[in-house]
């Protein structure tokens, strides 16, 4: 039982600290025009997970870091109340067809699941990427919002 709210405590406090910065920059880039034959900028959509059925909204600002690389900041929900976030990097390939194929792994902690491998496809209006690591493993799936 104290292990439970210990994570909840900890997710608590990540939601109170992250969301402001993350919905501050999601509304200023919203300001801004939409990239066209470019995949940075603001992604809106779902997250899945295939190991449990769970499931929630989902939101990622993209940016360049140089030729391939990108950081990809994503803020997700699960149950309407639960809201958590998190950074990655990608290492990025132009592909064809305007499509950017991207893979990487992350280390978001023991208490989200350790160590994750994703690898994914973006063109100027679909975002797909699976997800997996030993406990986890699922799809997100965004679009740029209207």
């Amino acid at each position: 039982m104290k292990m439970t709210q210990a994570i909840c405590a900890l997710m608590l406090g990540m939601a109170a600290t992250g969301c402001s910065t993350f919905n501050r920059e999601w509304k200023m880039a919203a300001t801004e025009p939409r990239p066209v034959n470019d995949i940075t900028g603001r992604w809106e959509g779902s997250w899945s997970c295939d190991k449990n059925g769970h499931s929630g909204n989902l939101r990622c600002l993209l940016s360049k870091i140089d030729d391939t690389h990108y950081r990809a900041r994503y803020k997700a929900t699960y149950r309407k109340i639960m809201r958590f976030g998190y950074t990655l990097a990608m290492n990025v390939k132009h592909g064809t067809d305007n499509a950017y194929n991207f893979q990487g792994e992350a280390d978001l902690g023991w208490w989200a699941g350790g160590v994750y491998h994703y690898e994914g496809q973006i063109t100027s209006t679909n975002f797909v990427s699976t997800y997996k690591s030993k406990y986890d493993q699922g799809t997100f799936r965004m679009k740029r919002p209207e």
